[in-house]
């Protein structure tokens, strides 16, 4: 029997699981290059392109690697980005976040309130101990938005990642259980 997929719900937000009906969805904000520049990905150009990464959250969920959530707003079940977890490690008490929303719901606190929500999901329910944040150095918007939620700077991981025909540097934020009572 396959597990239930969790769905989480704060003021304003459903995180809940994607499906195949929200590729079209899901495909306007992951064709965009203002939204995909720091993801590390090539802007999607087809439906099939968004049915894999669907397909990849799917997967990730079932072998127990990782959860991404679709955020919505309440008042509508589009999908207008997504949060979770990927490189779950479970005998370390770990998992790296990640989060992307379309263009046009930024600078609205969504972002934050999603991944607030996220980051207290998984220690409650994922029994970790340690949730890190992996961003690029000038994504400035996407450091801000950790920090306001309590995740500290550890430091510059060089040429990190090959992605997109170069190398990146990372810059390693981390949030501890114990950082709980700061959101």
């Amino acid at each position: 029997m396959a597990k239930r997929f969790p769905i989480i719900e704060t003021e304003r937000l459903i995180l809940r699981e994607v499906t195949v009906a929200d590729a079209k969805n899901m495909l306007t904000y992951l064709s965009d290059d203002t939204v995909m520049k720091h993801m590390g990905l090539v802007p999607f150009q087809t439906d099939d392109e968004v049915l894999d990464e669907i397909s990849w959250y799917q997967s990730i969920y079932r072998e127990g690697t990782g959860i991404r959530w679709g955020i919505t707003l309440k008042d509508s079940n589009e999908v207008i980005g997504s949060c979770g977890f990927l490189n779950m490690l479970s005998k370390h008490h770990r998992a790296d976040v990640g989060y992307e929303l379309s263009k046009e719901y930024w600078g609205k606190g969504i972002a934050n309130e999603a991944l607030a929500a996220v980051v207290k999901y998984g220690f409650q329910h994922y029994q970790l101990e340690r949730i890190q944040a992996l961003i690029e150095p000038d994504n400035f918007p996407s450091q801000k938005l950790v920090e306001r939620l309590g995740f500290r700077k550890e430091g510059l991981l060089r040429h990190y990642e090959f992605t997109c025909g170069k190398f990146d540097d990372l810059i390693m934020y981390s949030f501890l259980k114990g950082d709980l009572d700061l959101i």
